[in-house]
């Protein structure tokens, strides 16, 4: 299964230029999607004036060099292994499905455009798309039956949905039945994976159409907020928040009762 091509079994009865096109699309709907969302929430507005804001009050001129540096920490740290979270399961379980994803689209995308139309694709490029969907499906349940805050902290029920879940089970939807396509095909089941394959085409719309109705854009977001932190906290100006205190934190002996768990 891990090595099977299921794009290449898709062509033999769908144009690859259909294939092509659906991805074009998906990309075309994550820009409108995130454009629309910027135009409503005004987010890059608010970082624009929020860095001109900063610069006023800097205590401190950074060079071209520093700035270069801080970025680059930030892209290495908070972006890359997602450190704002500390150590713990609910940072294992993003790292899991932020790579997870990016294999699997990566995968997904080397696998219609190179090797869709006859081409015999490396065995090494199948088995990322498929470990990929296992990274995101591991990491995404993970999050959703065990770590999420609302459920865990406000004990609402793992099936509550509200629109800012949109994004997560659709992606999870994505390579749950892109795994069960591949399985199918893989098993000679071709009826049945004809119903996963429509599921998955179904999640794919679901996930890249509705970006505006979910958190998709904020993975666009995240990374400027979080160099924009970095750099204020680089040049002093701290997004105009007061300085540390020098005096101990002095919490009591009640905060070591309970153990946090990830929040």
């Amino acid at each position: 299964m891990l090595t099977l091509n299921p794009f290449a079994e898709l062509a033999l009865i769908v144009p690859v230029f259909f294939m092509k096109f659906f991805v074009i699309l998906m990309v075309l709907l994550i820009v409108i999607g995130t454009g629309l969302d910027m135009l409503h929430k005004k987010n890059v507005v608010y970082f624009f004036r929020n860095a001109q804001k900063a610069k006023k009050s800097a205590k401190t001129q950074l060079s071209t060099g520093v700035k270069t540096s801080v970025i680059l920490k930030t892209v290495a740290s908070d972006i890359a292994t997602t450190s704002e979270l500390g150590f713990g399961q609910r940072r294992i379980a993003h790292v899991l499905g932020m790579y997870g994803t990016i294999l699997f689209w990566i995968g997904s995308f080397v696998l219609i455009f190179g090797y869709s139309d006859g081409i015999k694709a490396p065995d090494y490029i199948s088995v990322i798309w498929h470990l990929g969907a296992m990274m995101t499906c591991l990491g995404g349940y993970w999050f959703w039956f065990f770590l999420r805050v609302d459920v865990s902290a406000e004990a609402h029920p793992w099936y509550r949905i509200i629109t800012a879940d949109l994004f997560v089970l659709a992606l999870l939807a994505c390579a749950t039945f892109g795994l069960a396509w591949s399985f199918s095909l893989s098993a000679g089941a071709t009826n049945l994976s004809y119903l996963f394959l429509i599921l998955f085409i179904l999640a794919n719309l679901v996930l890249f159409g509705g970006v505006y109705w979910s958190k998709f854009a904020h993975m666009f977001y995240k990374p400027g907020a979080a160099i924009q932190k970095n750099l204020a906290e680089a040049d002093g100006s701290r997004d105009n928040l007061p300085p540390p205190s020098d005096a101990p934190e002095q919490f009591g002996l009640g905060i070591k009762r309970e153990k946090p768990k990830h929040y």
